[in-house]
């Protein structure tokens, strides 16, 4: 501490004698100075925010324990019937085990309910083999054809959701992979007509290639964070789309899903407009696995980038903030600067800081709550997945447009969405 103290003030000493206007060899020292700066007060930022992390993750844990047992206690005489609806669209890696872990439900009474596009696409053909399997499991196949709203998946399930006369509903996409308890665990809370809409957390499970490792490492550690963080600060506002458990009589209040069908992050729109209405959007503690499919690392860029531009105009100023959050990058930020002004061990100093923060909050997030092994063993890697992600961020205010199942869109405020080149594109959905 004396060592850092004695370091700026001899800075500042230096600084002093600059001329005003005049530039000099002390000129230099200043951008340097200022840019260490921004390191120190990024480490700073980046612990308060490891800090939040850690009581989230403490609140999380002892509140999954109470409601785990709730949910164990819940008699199955009470326990609605359920529809499952899966939108599907072309192919991705074990989509024939994600479709069929939902037909392995412990549960009593559900049913399962497939939209596509059109007969044609190849993943309806895996969820007419998934149906054939399962007979004893009531189940069907909507065929929607060509969307007319922005978002094609909003459009499905309208028509999905038409088709049944139940009452409780499990929204999922298709890259999800289910335990047998799923049902079980994510329908009580469902009980008290004060809560409208479940949303779980989910483990990344990784694809063969390296790209794919850090995705997931993301999906568990990163995601998981700011999820716990937010539901600590100000609850529950929104919905995590892998998974959701919903009423019906929640999605009536606000206009029907319809009314989410101009956004691309139709999950965060879904479950704000369900608590703008005054239900309850609770967070469970029950765990669903979403299953990454082989993408060359432009790909996983791309979808990176499509995922945080929805997050820079569904919520501005959460994700400005985001920033913040990043260990890493001030890390090496500290790292050079703190060696072009000669104080090498400062700088390797921040980034130690940096490598450790990030890798506490992988072990304790992705292991305590995602239970994923891979955030302890691969916690050295999880720094890396920090700067990718300040990386995507920062490149996220670069552009407006971003492609999505063989379209281009384009966002426009709020986080509505336009494709580009669709017949009929003009053709809203939602108010």
């Amino acid at each position: 501490m004396v060592h850092a103290f004695t370091f700026f003030g001899g800075l500042y000493n230096r600084a002093s004698l600059m001329i005003p206007g005049v530039l000099n060899a002390h000129g230099v020292d200043f951008v340097w100075l200022a840019l260490l700066f921004v390191a120190l007060a990024g480490s700073f930022t980046s612990t308060i925010y490891l800090a939040m992390t850690l009581i989230a993750t403490v609140r999380h844990v002892r509140r999954a324990r109470v409601a785990r047992a709730a949910a164990a206690a819940t008699p199955p005489s009470s326990l609605p019937p359920v529809t499952i609806f899966k939108p599907v669209h072309g192919m991705e890696d074990q989509l024939a085990a994600n479709l069929e872990s939902f037909f392995l439900q412990d549960y009593p009474d559900y049913e399962v309910i497939f939209g596509v596009r059109d007969r044609d696409n190849p993943a309806a053909k895996i969820a007419e083999e998934t149906r054939a399997r399962y007979p004893h499991i009531p189940s069907r196949l909507i065929v929607s054809g060509p969307p007319v709203w922005p978002n094609a998946k909003i459009f499905s399930l309208d028509k999905m959701i038409a088709s049944s006369s139940r009452s409780y509903f499990i929204i999922s996409d298709s890259d999800v992979r289910v335990a047998p308890d799923f049902l079980r665990n994510t329908i009580p809370p469902l009980l008290d007509p004060k809560v409208g809409l479940i949303t779980c957390l989910y483990r990344g499970i990784p694809a063969s290639d390296f790209w794919s490792w850090l995705e997931a490492l993301g999906l568990s550690v990163e995601m998981s964070s700011g999820v716990m963080v937010a539901d600590m600060v100000e609850g529950m506002r929104f919905a995590l789309g892998p998974a959701m458990a919903v009423r019906r009589d929640a999605i009536d209040a606000i206009g029907g899903i319809a009314v989410v069908a101009d956004h691309y992050a139709d999950d965060f729109e879904l479950g704000n407009r369900i608590w703008a209405k005054g239900f309850k959007v609770i967070l469970s503690h029950h765990i669903v696995h979403n299953v990454l499919t082989h993408r060359s690392p432009l790909r996983t860029l791309g979808d990176q980038l499509r995922w945080m531009k929805s997050t820079r105009y569904s919520r501005p100023l959460g994700h400005a903030g985001t920033g913040l959050t990043y260990a890493t990058p001030f890390g090496i930020l500290g790292l050079i600067a703190g060696g072009a002004l000669g104080h090498w061990q400062l700088g390797i100093g921040l980034l130690a800081l940096a490598g450790l923060n990030r890798m506490i909050q992988s072990v304790v997030v992705g292991w305590g709550v995602a239970r994923d092994p891979r955030s302890v063993w691969l916690c050295w890697l999880y720094p890396l997945r920090d700067f990718f992600g300040f990386i995507v961020w920062a490149l996220s205010y670069t552009s407006r447009e971003f492609y999505w199942r063989g379209e281009t869109y384009r966002f426009g405020k709020g986080g509505r969405i336009a494709p580009l080149e669709r017949p009929g594109a003009s053709a809203g959905g939602g108010t």
